[in-house]
């Protein structure tokens, strides 16, 4: 008997797997009994009985007009269903109606379904034709309405397109049981195992996987799985195979590649070697223990024309694959080489270009995981709520670490959780730290180094800022990053930044630890207890390069003043304060003789006036001392040619800025909240590469340099610097440019002209009459707090203009039209303000109108119809008509209807009065059964207004998706019986709900998208990896083996 294969357009394209649940039966008959029951069925469950198969039988089932429901359940509680089509099949109505619950109990939970066509041509059940035909059509003039022969119509054109045994092909009747009791016996064999249960988000791996695989194609195609140690790829691999296996003849999976018996322990170039791996790979695939190769072609020679499924699991080698899998060519028309690696410039030199990369599981699946290891069930106890958020965010979502510590803290009580939380912080457990070691160990000298340095010191800094301080090191680190990214050891995110994994970075600390018993001859020093003794005791040496060091883990102590001496490779330092509720005690420091030649200093709060006499900063590329009592950094003009960054906001005390004529590379000088100053230098006009100059909150400055005409400057910010009367003449290149809350009384002329690049801008209202002209290159305008009565014209032609901030304007009237373009409008606290005539395109992001509590009934009612992405609020004392869901209160429960919801919706709150500070609101819905079980969580809105309080209700609205998009492959099964809830709550006690409501509104057509996997938007990602994305397979060769998967 055939594979239940379908070519069939009719055939399902929902795919699902089956129960993990043990079903009563193996196999559920569906057949007309005068035909087969006491010849061919009887011999059947005999030969079934051999084997250990069993069938249900319906003897004690009364048979009536219609299928009863102990028949549906016992189909429902078999693993196959074999349709056995007899020449008077049709004629049962019972028998229709058991195969149309047949293919229901496929489409639901993936059931094999296998046929056998006895004395029947396959083609007249297919189009009800023949003597079966007439059959059929007297069974539905008898019993059927048209909607129900429709149903028994397609199941019967289902099953004929499933290829099963045709008895006038057999000459032996005998023959073909036998046949049919081996397959079905095969069929349950590779059925997925229970080995599977407890992999959490394996059938997303698996539909991910399904789109790449293409079994419809009968191309040669390799396929790679891409991810980071410990993340599940070969649970994957293996599932995959498991559900593969009965589709492929010839089938092999080679296990642990990187290591045991596959690996050559004679060299790259021994011949012998290279015949032992492909012998065993031969031995496993052909099924020949004794077999023996002489000759390096004799896997093409073997399989050049076989049909063959091959996973190479965990290669980490690429003359792995030359040896195993050389060239397409080598295996038959059809074949899948599934390859899974830490290493994608693996997959990369092989041409393998189609690689699904495994990303890091959700937190509801990482909290799953946890759960089923720790708790063996797939939710947290009461009480372990914040103890097991903990262990989740120590193990950073990685699924081995969260099995093997879920695992050592099963049966514990939650003080025993708490104890262990301090240890699983400094320690890895022994297997974790086996499997992530070995990618380290296969790493060259300087990208160990590489690792080390990120994992000590640079996890979360961005690429840039790395290579520059690294500059002049022996470490290549633009190739060294590509190749710690490849291995799967560090992921550059999309904004720039390098992201170590926790237990990676807990990896290279514990290598550090393990260089010397004494902190001060380590490479790095992390631990604030070895810090403070190294320091307080002056032992380090000549070893330490780095110093991370939170000063609020070790509370007050005394700096030796000669801490310093002996580390003479010293080149950074971070000392940080990490508690910021300011009641850190931070060390006292003595005059201190000695600082190395850094190229990094970050020091927090700073205890002393300036920087020793001796320092040399001629190696400083970032210096960065916020909230420092310093009033000078050194006497007179330092060489700072590599100098890039300054940044000294809130020291308080700083009185003045250094000559920085020779700090020619400088980009980023940050001076903000530095309360004391009162002139810049004037060597800050000199500065050709000068980027970003903020001065926000300098109460004192009064004197800029006048000329500060940089082309490389693009932003400054002057920002509540109060007594500032005048505008310097600022770079042509301006993109930012801040002056809010100053006293300059003249706004530049023609500015239109001179900052044609300038994008946002932050103007005082005072200034904002003067103002004739904008550039038209703004994009974000922020004029509050001014007195303007109306907005002026330049603001109003804007083109480009996406946010406007009128916030407290208190004389403004009326809001205007405005452009097209725009998408956030803040006007909170406009009291005046009467009129919004603006019409705004669909759809806006944020509309906030807090406490205008003179908006006129028209424009209250555009606001609150008005499509928002985000939210939208403004005053108002009832919920509009139109949101038809209604309660009192926080939470509203809408019955579901027959098909269900529409995914898209709108909410609107009505808040009371309040008057205190800003309120933040934390909106959840959540989805419950009827009998108040959690179903599961639904999407989350969080707001913030930043308006003071107010003594009017408001009326807030959001607008979104009931599901989040991003996991919309868990689909949720809710039917008529189910209730939606949704519970809204305030963080603040003083803001109440009074009442609530939701919209469901209409589903927009279907657009053509993209599928989204795993983090961007197109199916290629910039490394080229193959974002999986589902496809229907309904015209595929070999779906078969994925009717166990449902595509959400």
């Amino acid at each position: 008997m055939a594979s239940s294969s379908s070519s069939s357009s009719s055939s399902s394209s929902s795919f699902s797997f089956p129960s993990a649940d043990l079903k009563r039966f193996h196999v559920f008959p569906s057949f007309h009994g005068p035909d087969v029951r006491r010849k061919f069925l009887s011999h059947l469950e005999n030969h079934f009985a051999s084997k250990g198969i069993t069938m249900f039988k319906d003897q004690e089932i009364e048979r009536g007009h219609s299928i009863k429901p102990e028949l549906v359940k016992s189909i429902r509680d078999s693993r196959v269903s074999i349709v056995l089509l007899s020449e008077n099949y049709a004629s049962s109505s019972w028998c229709l109606d058991e195969l149309v619950e047949i293919f229901k109990c496929k489409a639901d939970q993936g059931q094999i379904v296998m046929t056998i066509f006895y004395d029947v041509n396959p083609s007249d059940v297919r189009k009800q034709s023949g003597v079966f035909g007439s059959a059929f059509e007297k069974t539905c003039q008898r019993k059927a309405d048209e909607e129900m022969k429709q149903r028994w119509s397609k199941a019967l054109t289902d099953v004929a397109n499933i290829e099963g045994e045709h008895s006038l092909n057999w000459a032996n009747e005998a023959n073909m049981i036998q046949k049919i009791a081996a397959d079905v016996s095969n069929k349950l064999n590779v059925t997925l195992s229970r080995d599977f249960d407890d992999m959490v988000g394996l059938q997303a791996h698996l539909r991910k996987m399904n789109s790449l695989l293409c079994l419809e194609c009968d191309d040669v195609k390799m396929i790679g799985i891409w991810g980071p140690a410990g993340i599940g790829k070969t649970t994957i691999a293996r599932a995959l195979y498991n559900i593969l296996s009965s589709e492929f003849g010839l089938k092999c999976f080679m296990g642990n590649l990187r290591g045991g018996s596959y690996r050559s322990t004679m060299g790259v170039d021994d011949y012998d070697s290279k015949l032992s791996l492909q012998n065993q790979l031969l031995s496993k695939i052909l099924n020949q223990k004794e077999m023996k190769i002489h000759h390096l072609s004799a896997i093409k020679d073997w399989l050049h024309d076989q049909r063959v499924l091959i996973i190479l699991d965990d290669v980490d080698d690429i003359e792995q694959l030359e040896i195993l899998a050389k060239e397409r060519s080598w295996f038959g028309p059809g074949s899948r080489i599934v390859v899974t690696t830490k290493d994608k410039t693996i997959l990369k030199a092989h041409g393998i270009n189609d690689i699904y990369n495994v990303g890091y599981p959700s937190q509801k699946e990482a909290l799953e995981m946890l759960c089923l290891s720790a708790f063996k069930q797939s939710f947290v106890p009461e009480g372990f709520e914040e103890v097991a958020s903990k262990v989740l965010k120590l193990c950073g979502y990685l699924p081995i670490g969260l099995c093997v510590v879920g695992s050592s803290l099963r049966g514990e009580s939650k003080h025993e959780w708490e104890i262990q939380l301090s240890r699983i912080k400094s320690n890895l457990d022994s297997k974790i730290e086996q499997v992530l070691r070995m990618g380290y160990d296969r790493l060259s000298k300087k990208d160990q180094s590489l690792f080390l340095h990120i994992a000590n010191f640079f996890n979360g800094w961005f690429v840039n800022q790395v290579k520059s301080i690294l500059a002049d090191s022996n470490l290549d680190v633009t190739i060294g990053l590509k190749t710690l990214a490849d291995k799967s050891l560090v992921h550059i995110h999309s904004n720039g930044s390098i992201v170590m994994h926790f237990l990676l970075q807990q990896l290279g600390k514990q290598i550090v630890l393990e260089q010397s018993e004494e902190p001060g001859k380590r490479q790095f020093l992390v631990e604030a207890e070895d810090i403070r003794d190294v320091l307080a005791n002056g032992t380090g040496t000549g070893s330490v390069i780095g110093i991370f060091f939170d000063m609020s883990k070790v509370g007050e102590f005394s700096m030796n003043g000669r801490a310093f001496n002996e580390m003479r490779n010293l080149q950074f330092i971070t000392f940080y304060v990490g508690d910021l509720s300011g009641k850190a005690r931070l060390p006292i420091l003595d005059d201190m003789e000695y600082l190395p030649r850094l190229r990094l200093l970050i020091w927090e709060s700073y205890p002393r006036k300036r920087l020793p006499p001796t320092f040399q900063p001629e190696c400083l590329i970032e210096l960065c001392m916020k909230f420092s009592k310093l009033e000078k950094l050194w006497e007179g003009t330092q060489p700072l040619p590599k100098l890039k960054k300054m940044d000294l906001s809130n020291s308080f005390k700083l009185k003045e800025i250094p000559n920085l004529s020779e700090a020619t590379n400088l980009e980023i000088l940050i001076l903000s909240s530095c309360t004391s100053l009162v002139e810049l230098p004037s060597s800050i006009s000199n500065l050709r590469k000068l980027k970003r100059l903020w001065m926000t909150g300098c109460e004192n400055l009064q004197v800029i340099p006048n000329n500060i005409n940089l082309s490389s400057l693009e932003e400054v910010s002057m920002k509540s610097c109060s007594r500032l009367r005048s505008l310097p003449n600022i770079s042509w290149s301006i993109k930012c440019l801040d002056v809010g809350g100053t006293r300059i009384q003249e706004a530049p002329k023609s500015t239109d002209e001179r900052w044609s690049r300038l994008e946002c801008l932050h103007i005082d209202g005072r200034n904002l009459e003067r103002l004739a002209h904008l550039p038209e290159s703004v994009r974000s305008l922020d004029c509050s707090n001014s007195d303007i009565e109306r907005i002026p014209d330049c603001i109003v032609g804007l083109p480009r203009l996406v946010t406007l901030n009128v916030k407290n304007c208190v004389n403004l009237e009326t809001i205007p039209a405005l452009s097209r373009s725009l998408e956030l409008l803040y006007a909170s606290e406009c009291v005046s303000l009467k009129k919004v005539c603006c019409t705004f395109y669909n759809p806006v992001k944020i509309l906030m109108f807090y406490n205008c509590l003179k908006l006129e009934e028209e424009a209250r009612r555009k606001i609150i119809q008005q499509s928002v992405n985000m939210y939208a609020c403004l005053p108002g004392r009832e919920i509009p008509a139109e949101f038809t869901h209604k309660a009192t209160g926080n939470s509203i429960t809408i019955d579901m209807v027959p098909g269900g919801l529409s995914s898209r919706l709108k909410v609107c709150l009505l808040l009371s009065p309040t008057n205190g500070n800003p309120c933040s609101i934390h909106i959840i819905g959540r989805l419950k059964s009827r009998g108040g079980v959690l179903f599961t969580e639904l999407n989350e809105w969080a707001l913030t207004t930043q308006s003071r309080g107010s003594p009017s209700e408001h009326l807030f609205t959001f607008g979104g998706d009931l599901f989040h998009k991003k996991n919309i492959c868990h689909e949720v099964d809710v039917t008529g019986s189910e209730k939606i809830v949704f519970e809204f709550s305030c963080m603040r006690n003083d803001v109440k709900i009074i009442e609530c409501a939701v919209q469901i509104l209409k589903e927009e057509p279907q657009r053509n998208q993209v599928g989204y996997f795993e983090t961007g938007g197109n199916n290629t990602n910039e490394d080229g990896v193959y974002e999986a994305e589902d496809k229907n397979f309904k015209n595929s060769k070999h779906p078969g083996c994925w009717s166990w998967l449902k595509k959400a």
